[in-house]
């Protein structure tokens, strides 16, 4: 990503933290190991290794509803309970740790310490990561001339989104800035008006967005915004 929208950090809300955490230390390392790309997908009830990965990591890594959950490609899973960042390694057979060669780590690997993660607070993060990435397909589907990314969570940030014309669109579950999950729309150069209400561009809270047509039309307005100020 070109701006640092979301960052599910130290500062972030306890459950989005430690999801940070595994998506990043986790998923993010495991799935680098396997294939030497980073970018994970929103799933139902939460999100994983992409599809793509199945081969070499024998299955799709992730995390649903607040626990771990391999789906293997006939349809059958494991699932565990989250504990240590060292027990969610073991569950799926990878080597704990985004290497920092691949980027400066956002949330710092500890093994041992117990992760906070409420069950109904991760339920309603892949609900709204569901809603979001929705949204952002059928805003690309709109667009798809304009040559849209594809829609990738990025384990640094622990955000959903994509890009297209120099600018980010995309979904948070919340971080140190804002603990209510938003959606945001990120311009790589600065725009200026009212529609910009963030220093990386605009963002508008989970709690005004009841549906994906709401979602879609925060996106659409922030393209034409971007568009008409660029």
């Amino acid at each position: 990503m070109t701006t640092d929208a979301s960052d599910g950090g130290p500062g972030a809300p306890p459950t989005v933290h430690s999801l940070h955490v595994l998506a990043e230390h986790v998923l993010g390392a495991g799935l680098y190991a396997a294939t030497g790309h980073i970018g994970l997908q929103v799933v139902p009830g939460g999100f994983a290794t992409p599809a793509a990965a199945e081969a070499q990591l024998g299955g799709r890594f992730a995390i649903v509803g607040g626990s771990l959950a391999i789906i293997r490609p006939d349809g059958s899973h494991d699932r565990s309970p989250v504990t240590t960042v060292a027990d969610a390694a073991t569950f799926f057979g990878v080597v704990a740790g985004m290497p920092p060669s691949v980027y400066r780590p956002a949330t710092e690997l500890v093994l041992d310490v117990a992760l906070e993660v409420d069950p109904d607070v991760a339920e309603r993060v892949g609900v709204w990561f569901v809603l979001g990435d929705e949204a952002l397909e059928r805003f690309a589907s709109a667009h798809a001339g304009d040559d849209p990314g594809g829609r990738t969570l990025w384990p640094e940030h622990f955000d959903l989104g994509l890009a297209m014309a120099e600018v980010n669109y995309g979904v948070s579950p919340g971080d140190e800035l804002h603990v209510e999950p938003y959606l945001y729309v990120g311009p790589w150069t600065p725009r200026a008006g009212a529609f910009w209400n963030e220093p990386f561009g605009a963002s508008v809270p989970a709690s005004a967005v009841t549906s994906i047509d709401d979602a879609l039309a925060f996106f659409t307005e922030g393209h034409a915004r971007a568009a008409e100020s660029a």
